[in-house]
């Protein structure tokens, strides 16, 4: 499909357009995964697993949560 038509099909809002994208290589710049090892003590690992139960999440989760929402305030 040319660019020309994707674009009218786009703008007319009367056709779903998801198939015709490639999002397979889709990325979010500044979001790609880094791995990295922290070390927590015991009690912290105790109520983080505490408070992710209560949640219904990972531990993870909360942990990458909670430092975004400290970071957004940076």
């Amino acid at each position: 499909m040319k660019a020309e038509a994707f674009d009218r099909k786009f703008d007319e809002g009367q056709e779903d357009i998801m198939d015709d994208l490639d999002l397979s290589r889709l990325r979010r710049p500044g979001y790609e995964q880094q791995r990295i090892d922290v070390d927590f003590p015991a009690w912290m690992i105790e109520a983080l697993d505490r408070e992710a139960l209560r949640l219904g999440v990972s531990r993870q989760s909360i942990i990458k949560v909670w430092i975004a929402e400290r970071l957004e305030n940076v």
